[in-house]
């Protein structure tokens, strides 16, 4: 039986996010992202689509110099200005049913606390929508702007990462027991104080004495995305994370990291499909073959090439405005995105990839051109190498999602590649796993009941 595929949307409250410089085309109303209206207008007709998610990425600093400094970034509006997409979360809750909400924070933006709170006020707001892309933050100046004088090192923030999920779990899964909450009017009882716990987490960067300050919410824990390919990646999202997002450069090596990540499920006690893996995408759709790649021509010529670049390399943190396209990328470290070199070398078989292989990867190694059929031949591979969804991604917005789901979505249904829509409101995590609260085999799961026995023992 063919398995569905889950699809979200890729994008990011900021005028130019992957494909950069559509701003400036006549139907790039991501010019308008200060509008809220455009947020819920989006995220309604992906509902109306059977788009399980809207999924929000972010950053929290500037992107590495571009000929020497950070004027190109502001002046072609690379990612900024970019607004907290965690904030617009409230907006598009109380104006969907259905589809689930993802943005993205790191541990360097929110002490735990105060994230756990604000995340479990949002799931209760959506009715159990939400979700969490865990990320570590790969920019230097978002470090200097909380404080930091350079990039905490690569595996150090994965260190980070996991100390900040466990003082998470034990707030969201550990602190209030189920049935708690009484709200009892006769008796006066608001909540059972022998059921709500103190967490008294004790870590190398953490004191957090507790009690989580929400009741459970639908989820609990919201459902957990993570991004990196990394070693050290890979190795936090086979304990912690529930749904993958990856940018392979093909189905083939697609399949090699799905089945080494799950591999590593595996090894730390949980099931390999205890993770989905959502691949990036995006499409140029025609009637026609010949009308696919005149509108991939025309893409290309809209697409600022510069600003790929600029994007491309200021996350690995290294300049190359003033490199020219034909120069080998060899030997290069980073504490920044690792895994961007490794998809390069992965799609450059036999040579050194260059910079210009750099550009051509953004824009268009994870581009599929054709009509809906040959689109949906294309994503029958990315299923039969184990990619659960795509993650769209635009060039404009609503455009390119009016014309995927006006086009490509009822050929996809037809070959079982799409499920129905949704007919019932559920959490997310139903709707991706048939369950709302997480699994027992995830790590959260041990701190059910925990601190009921440590307050029985003290």
């Amino acid at each position: 039986m063919t398995k569905p595929f889950s699809f979200s949307a890729f994008v990011m409250n900021t005028a130019s996010h992957i494909t950069h410089g559509l701003w400036r085309d006549e139907e790039g109303y991501q010019l308008d992202f200060n509008d809220v209206d455009l947020w819920v207008s989006l995220a309604k007709r992906l509902e109306e689509g059977g788009f399980d998610a809207i999924f929000f990425a972010d950053v929290i600093g500037l992107y590495g110099d571009y000929r020497g400094g950070r004027d190109f970034h502001v002046k072609t509006g690379l990612q900024i200005p970019s607004n907290d997409p965690m904030v617009l979360m409230s907006a598009l809750a109380v104006n969907t049913k259905q589809i689930g909400l993802a943005f993205t924070a790191a541990p360097l933006q929110e002490p735990p606390f105060n994230f756990a709170r604000r995340v479990s006020t949002l799931d209760h707001i959506s009715k159990g929508r939400i979700a969490w892309n865990m990320v570590t933050s790969s920019l230097e100046n978002a470090f200097r702007n909380f404080g930091y004088d350079a990039l905490v090192p690569h595996d150090e923030r994965y260190k980070w990462a996991d100390e900040y999920v466990d003082v998470l779990y034990k707030l969201w899964e550990g602190s209030w027991d189920d049935g708690a909450l009484l709200q009892d009017r006769e008796s006066g009882i608001h909540a059972d104080s022998s059921m709500v716990h103190k967490i008294n987490h004790v870590g190398e960067r953490y004191k957090v004495e507790g009690p989580h300050l929400v009741a459970p919410s639908p989820q609990r824990t919201p459902v957990l995305f993570q991004a990196g390919s990394s070693s050290a990646g890979r190795d936090f999202a086979a304990r912690n994370a529930e749904a993958v997002f990856i940018v392979a450069p093909d189905p083939e090596n697609a399949r090699k990291l799905i089945n080494d990540t799950r591999s590593l499920a595996i090894h730390n006690g949980r099931d390999g499909h205890d993770l989905h893996f959502y691949q990036g995408l995006s499409f140029v759709v025609g009637e026609t073959e010949e009308e696919a790649q005149r509108k991939d021509f025309e893409l290309d010529q809209k697409t600022d090439f510069n600003m790929m670049i600029a994007h491309m390399a200021g996350g690995m943190g290294i300049d190359l405005g003033n490199v020219d396209l034909d120069t080998p990328l060899e030997n290069i470290e980073t504490e920044g995105v690792r895994s961007t070199f490794e998809w390069l070398k992965q799609s450059t078989p036999g040579r050194t990839p260059t910079v210009k292989d750099l550009a051509k990867m953004r824009s268009k190694t994870n581009r599929i051109v054709g009509t809906p059929e040959t689109i949906a031949d294309q994503l029958e591979l990315w299923r039969d190498a184990g990619v659960d969804g795509i993650n769209v991604i635009n060039a404009t917005i609503p455009g390119s999602y009016e014309e995927f789901i006006g086009q490509v979505m009822p050929v996809l249904r037809k070959r079982g590649l799409a499920r129905d829509k949704h007919d019932e409101p559920s959490t997310l995590r139903h709707q991706l796993f048939g369950m709302d609260r997480l699994n027992e085999r995830h790590p959260a799961s041990r701190y059910r009941g925990a601190f009921a026995i440590k307050d029985v023992v003290q």
